[in-house]
């Protein structure tokens, strides 16, 4: 037997992943006539027909629709339809990932069904103009905090920040920041690694895609998360109104948001109804100018109840931006 008739049966199995589904067939008429035309390889009715056995006896599955000519085509694939179609969509949605790569990425998921299908597929992505991390060394960063932290090492790197002329600059004259990075968080619209930072003497995250380069895995042990520490609450707090010092505050909202405070503090928080329409919690979260905006986010319909250093420094802060109107 020669090397083009032992390779036969993988390129039956070829055209059948690539060009078959559910609703695309071949015949074996079609196949040899490809295999002829593509290959080089002359063929039988016979010998496909073999062929096409052997692959279901491996667990290819292959349905036959009898007809004249009898219809092959390739089912039970690893990904179903509206599975790829939701990768591709969480692919284009990533705002970490870079354009060139998302589409590198979603050609990849094409792959996984048919020529048509990956057709209409292509046609329905990047339906947002949404701005896209320009890191191309995204993935190399991933992988490297990823290997540290199954490993338990610190990392060290450099990270940046944009100056007014929209150029990269690294913070503090290219500072090589040692970290012992806990877990990595996608969050929002990007990915974030949670751990212990050396200069900053305590937890703290970095945005990935603000790592100017792969990071370096040093020989040390992470440091271990200080006794107490717990993630869920550090990314509840953190993640959700970002630095600033942590504390109860008491809100007064109207009942129309109460959607809008479970998403953001979960079903765990205590509600007071009151008769006018409104009901009462009490939050714990970090107090800063993020918590301050989305409380502005609000337009009126969540207020500050206490305490009253905080309900005086969100008034400073609304009559500040109001003043800052008329410069």
């Amino acid at each position: 037997m020669d090397i083009k008739a032992k390779l036969r049966p993988f390129y039956v199995a070829k055209m059948l992943y690539e060009q078959t589904d559910e609703d695309h067939y071949l015949t074996i008429a079609q196949i040899m006539e490809q295999l002829e035309r593509d290959y080089d390889i002359s063929s039988s009715r016979g010998t496909i027909g073999d062929d096409i056995k052997a692959l279901q006896m491996l667990g290819v599955d292959i349905t036959v629709e009898p007809s004249t000519q009898n219809r092959y085509y390739l089912v039970g694939r690893k990904f179903d339809l509206p599975e790829i179609k939701t990768l591709i969509d969480a692919v284009e949605s990533a705002r970490f990932i870079p354009k060139k790569k998302s589409a590198v990425l979603v050609n990849k998921l094409g792959m996984l069904t048919s020529r048509q299908n990956a057709a209409a597929l292509v046609r329905n992505v990047d339906v947002e103009n949404r701005i896209k991390a320009d890191n191309e060394k995204i993935y190399y960063i991933m992988e490297a905090l990823n290997d540290a932290i199954n490993a338990g090492k610190k990392v060290s790197f450099q990270y940046f920040s944009y100056n007014t002329s929209k150029r990269k600059k690294p913070k503090h004259d290219g500072y090589n920041y040692v970290f012992s990075p806990y877990k990595l968080i996608w969050n929002g619209d990007f990915y974030y690694a949670v751990g212990y930072s050396e200069k900053h003497e305590g937890i703290g995250s970095f945005r990935l895609d603000r790592i100017i380069k792969q990071p370096d895995i040093l020989d040390s042990d992470a440091v271990k998360p200080p006794k107490g520490f717990n993630l869920n609450t550090y990314l509840n707090a953190m993640f959700r109104m970002y630095g600033g010092e942590k504390k109860e505050v008491e809100l007064v909202c109207d009942n129309d948001v109460v959607d809008a405070l479970i998403d953001k503090f979960g079903r765990s928080i205590p509600i007071k109804t009151n008769a006018d329409g409104t009901f009462e919690t009490v939050v714990n979260t970090t107090i800063g100018n993020v918590f301050y905006g989305w409380i502005f986010g609000f337009g009126g319909k969540v207020s500050i109840k206490g305490p009253d250093d905080i309900k005086k420094t969100y008034a400073e802060m609304v009559i500040n931006a109001a003043n800052g109107l008329e410069k």
